[in-house]
């Protein structure tokens, strides 16, 4: 890359936007499920790692299932808005040229070199229907996302951050693993907080301060109601 050049990143496809923010509500969700139960549960580590367990598998299902519908209902939104521009250089080109020149005029371009750069835009059906796309639906045809590939990220990375506080309680019960899903829940928020604002180039400490303070919170008003409100464990 010569000096002086910048290289955007593709941000637009969607696994990425599921994979970030996938983690980040797994970890909120189930850190605040597993304190809260483990809160009215009296520390029981059975019935802490079972709900922690239905909590990770029920979140990521609707995670992926909510991404993959979401994504499936705008990729296919955008391919119908697409086939109407098809459908429309096909029968009224001339009025697609001069739509196309006139966007160009709109932005401060000549006139006559306006003309120049839609007749070469719509020398083929491909690179004209690609430029109508860009211009007028503000889309790039072949960038419109995958929703399996989405959904997968969804699933996998909410499981990953529902997994973090749940680790203690495979291998112990009590105050000890409340202590350990804290502490471990509190180093993925940061981590979270960190990569996001690695990801989007925004200050990682104020990020990650963010991440950790909301999580805290969340099961901070969790452990509160569980232990407010308590089952008998027999």
């Amino acid at each position: 890359m010569r000096h002086g050049e910048h290289h955007h990143r593709n941000v637009a496809g969607g696994a990425a936007r599921a994979a970030v923010f996938g983690v980040s509500d797994g970890l909120v969700t189930n850190v605040s499920v597993i304190l809260g139960v483990a809160g009215g549960a009296h520390y029981d580590a059975g019935i802490v790692r079972l709900a922690g367990l239905v909590s990770l598998v029920a979140g990521a299902i609707s995670m992926a299932l909510g991404e993959y519908i979401s994504m499936t209902a705008q990729t296919e939104l955008l391919e119908a808005e697409l086939e109407l521009e098809r459908t429309e250089l096909r029968r009224r080109p001339d009025l697609e040229h001069r739509e196309l020149a006139q966007i160009y005029r709109s932005r401060g371009v000549d006139p006559e070199l306006a003309d120049e750069l839609a007749t070469e835009m719509m020398s083929s059906p491909e690179l004209a229907l690609e430029t109508h796309a860009r211009e007028e639906l503000g889309i790039d045809p072949g960038s419109l996302g995958s929703p399996p590939k989405a959904a997968a990220s969804s699933f996998v990375s909410f499981a990953i951050g529902a997994l973090a506080p749940l680790l203690p309680w495979f291998f112990g019960g009590g105050r000890g693993s409340v202590i350990a899903s804290v502490v471990l829940g509190a180093v993925a928020a940061v981590s979270v907080g960190a990569a996001l604002a690695r990801f989007t180039k925004r200050s990682i400490l104020r990020s990650a301060l963010r991440q950790l303070v909301l999580s805290g919170a969340a099961a901070a008003c969790s452990f509160g109601i569980g232990s407010a409100v308590g089952v008998n464990v027999g």
